[in-house]
């Protein structure tokens, strides 16, 4: 499994999103001393649930850090979130 389908299933595991985009944004840092040959090493995640609602945004990324621990303590360098609840703009 790659990274980027362990971090779609963890997160539809966990807060069953009504919408969730995983994209591997690794590619734009070929090169960078941080970034491994490999890739998978930097996303950008959108995640629209209702586990976020009545939560801050600081709130709302502690959870997905939570979720995804083992992976940014891993594979995962960085990681962009967008965390929202339904109808939120």
């Amino acid at each position: 499994m790659t990274v980027a389908e362990t971090i779609r299933q963890k997160l539809e595991d966990s807060l069953q999103p009504e919408r969730l985009d995983v994209v591997d944004e690794s590619h734009l840092h070929a090169g960078h001393a941080s970034a491994p040959a490999g890739g998978e090493s930097h996303f950008r995640v959108t995640v629209v649930s209702e586990a976020f609602e009545g939560q801050s945004r600081v709130a709302r990324q502690r959870m997905i850090y939570k979720v995804l621990a083992e992976e940014m303590a891993g594979p995962i360098h960085a990681l962009a979130i967008s965390a929202t609840a339904p109808g939120e703009a």
